[in-house]
């Protein structure tokens, strides 16, 4: 197995590890969600799974991410990859961000009281 074959299998992995993430943070957020909408409020359920789902993507974005730079900056780095590697870092750092604004309801800067109580999911 050549150098290239091997990144390229770690780079996968990340990908797989990235699907599996937002398939996987789906699906336990659906069942948990499912759960609670049986004992409290329809309102606690959605919210809930809203806020799962969003932490299970942008976990899966992280692995994206990776994924792309691992190709990039051990197979092929050229002027034209980094690039594309860039815009694609953009759009998901964007999308990332603004699912951390969703979740939170506040700006990432504005972490407010570090000795609030933890959420019940």
């Amino acid at each position: 197995m050549s150098f290239a074959e091997a990144v390229e299998l770690v780079a996968k992995a990340f990908d797989v590890a990235g699907i599996v993430a937002v398939v996987g943070g789906v699906s336990v957020a659906t069942a948990r969600a499912a759960v609670i909408l049986r004992r409290d409020a329809p309102e606690d359920a959605y919210r809930t799974c809203r806020r799962r789902i969003g932490r299970s993507i942008l976990l899966g974005l992280e692995f994206l991410v990776a994924a792309d730079i691992i190709r990039l900056v051990a197979i092929a780095p050229t002027f034209r990859g980094v690039g594309i590697l860039a815009l694609i870092v953009l759009i998901r750092t964007f999308l990332s961000f603004a699912l951390e604004v969703e979740l939170e309801g506040r700006w990432p800067w504005q972490r407010g009281d570090t000795a609030r109580a933890p959420s019940p999911d």
